[in-house]
Order: structure tokens, then sequence, then C-alpha cells
């Protein structure tokens, strides 16, 4: 046995220690808080017929704008082409080459 008697713990540390937890239990809360991103503006909520309609809607809107000429922006002379003859025009041009 050893002769030296225990002494009690300084307030200093017992502070530190405190200070160290609840650092640990501020960080831990701030690692789960979940994130505020604001209402849902009905993302998710949608019925499986309402998701395929939308589908439909998007693919006949693609469809269209694949199909069809339109200026993207005139002053830089932009044209938006049918697919079929974008590549018509890309074959001709590295034929040229």
């Amino acid at each position: 046995m050893s002769n030296s008697a225990s002494r009690p713990a300084s307030v200093i540390s017992i502070l530190a220690i405190a200070c160290c937890f609840g650092l640990f239990l501020l960080l831990v809360y701030l690692a789960y808080l979940p994130n505020q991103t604001g209402p849902y503006e009905q993302i998710g909520t949608y019925t499986p017929a309402e998701r395929s309609e939308k589908l439909a809607e998007l693919r006949a809107n693609e469809a269209k704008h694949a199909s069809s000429y339109a200026w993207i922006d005139q002053s830089a002379g932009v044209v938006q082409l049918p697919i079929e003859r974008a590549m018509e025009l890309t074959v001709q041009r590295y034929q040229r080459n």
C-alpha cells in the first residue's frame, strides 16, 4: 500500500472536464439537428397517377423541342434545330473537312 493520501480534484480540472463534456454535447446536438429548409412545395406528395401524368407531359414537351425550329439567341445567331437535321449538318461539315 502507498502512504500518499489522495488529493481531491481541483476546481479547474472539474470545470475543464465539464466544459469539454458540454462542448461535446453541443457538437452532437448540432450534428443531429435536422436541416430546416422551409415549407415543402408539394415535393414528394404526388400520387403515382400524377407522377405518370407529369412524366408524360415532360416527355411530350421534350419531343416537341427535339423536333422543332426556334431561336435560342437571335442576336448571337443560335438556333434550335430538330435532332435529325442537326445530325445531317454535322455529318456534312465533317465530310467537307
